[in-house]
C-alpha cells in the first residue's frame, strides 16, 4: 500500500433503537464508540451521540416524518466522500436500519462506488413500544403474524393493503401513522376489520415519558387527530394486544404514563 493512501473500512449502516441508549446492540454500541464520523437521524437522543469520540465529526442528517431532512443523494455522497478519506464512517438510524431506514438505498450506493457496507440492526419501534407496555404482537390462537407497513407513500398518500390489513390473525404495526390514525381505523372497519379490534398508539417508545393510549377501532375512527408537534409514534392495531393482563376490556381512550 502506498504510504499516502489510507484503508477503506466498511461503512456502517447502525440501528439506533428506538431511543434509549440502554437499547442499544454491544456491536452497534462499540460502532459509534469508534466512528470517526458520524451521520446520524434527528430521533438520535444525546446520549448515544455522546459515546463517539470527542474528535468525530458528527453530521446530523434529519429524517422525521413530516419535517425537513437532507435529500438521500447528499448522504449517499457525504458517506462515500469521507469513507474514501479514510475515516471510519457511522451513518446512525433510529430502530433498525432494515425497516423503513432505506438501508437497501444506501448500501448499493456504497456498492457502486466500490465501498463495502456493514449492517449493524437495531430494536425497531414496534417491538419496543410493545415491550414497554407489556403488549405482545402474537399470541397463541389469536394472531399469527405481525405486519410491519408505513400508512404513506413516498407522495404523501395514505396508502394500506387494506384487505391484508384486515386480517384478524395480523397483528398490524404501522409506521408514521399515528397523525393519520382516524382515517386508518375508519378504513380497517370498512376493509372488514371487527370495530372492537384494540388499538395502541405509543408515543415516544422506550423514553421515561412515553404515552399509551388504548382504544379501539370505532372508538379511534372518531378521534381527533394526534396533536400536531407530538413525539414520533407508532399505531399498533390487533386482537393480540387484549391478551395482554394490562389491558382492561373497557379500553378508553385516555392517555397513560411512561413505564418506570
Amino acid at each position: 500500500m502506498p504510504p499516502e493512501a489510507k484503508p477503506l473500512f466498511p461503512v456502517q449502516l447502525v440501528g439506533a433503537g428506538p431511543g434509549a441508549a440502554d437499547l442499544l446492540t454491544l456491536r452497534a454500541a462499540r460502532a459509534v464508540e469508534g466512528a470517526q464520523a458520524l451521520l446520524y437521524d434527528a430521533l438520535v437522543g444525546e446520549e448515544i451521540l455522546a459515546m463517539a469520540p470527542q474528535a468525530c465529526l458528527k453530521i446530523q442528517t434529519g429524517k422525521r416524518a413530516g419535517r425537513p431532512s437532507m435529500r438521500q443523494e447528499t448522504i449517499n455522497r457525504l458517506m462515500i466522500r469521507l469513507a474514501r478519506r479514510g475515516l471510519r464512517v457511522v451513518r446512525l438510524k433510529g430502530g433498525d436500519p432494515s425497516i423503513f431506514g432505506r438501508v437497501g438505498e444506501e448500501a448499493q450506493a456504497l456498492r457502486l462506488h466500490g465501498l463495502a457496507a456493514e449492517i449493524v440492526p437495531g430494536v425497531t419501534a414496534a417491538c419496543a413500544a410493545a415491550a414497554q407496555f407489556g403488549l405482545p404482537l402474537t399470541h397463541r390462537g389469536v394472531a399469527r403474524r405481525v405486519v410491519m407497513t408505513t400508512a404513506t407513500t413516498q407522495d404523501g398518500e395514505l396508502a394500506l393493503d387494506w384487505a391484508a390489513a384486515s386480517d384478524p390473525e395480523a397483528t398490524l404495526a404501522i409506521y408514521m401513522g399515528a397523525r393519520a390514525a382516524p382515517e386508518i381505523a375508519r378504513r380497517l372497519i370498512a376493509a372488514g376489520r371487527s370495530p372492537l379490534t384494540p388499538v395502541a398508539i405509543v408515543e415516544n417508545a422506550s423514553s421515561p415519558g412515553a404515552n399509551l393510549n388504548r382504544t379501539t377501532l370505532a372508538q379511534q375512527a372518531v378521534a381527533a387527530p394526534m396533536r400536531a408537534g407530538a413525539g414520533p409514534a407508532i399505531l399498533l392495531v390487533g386482537e393480540a394486544l387484549a391478551a395482554s393482563a394490562s389491558w382492561p376490556s373497557d379500553a378508553g381512550l385516555e392517555a397513560l404514563p411512561g413505564a418506570a
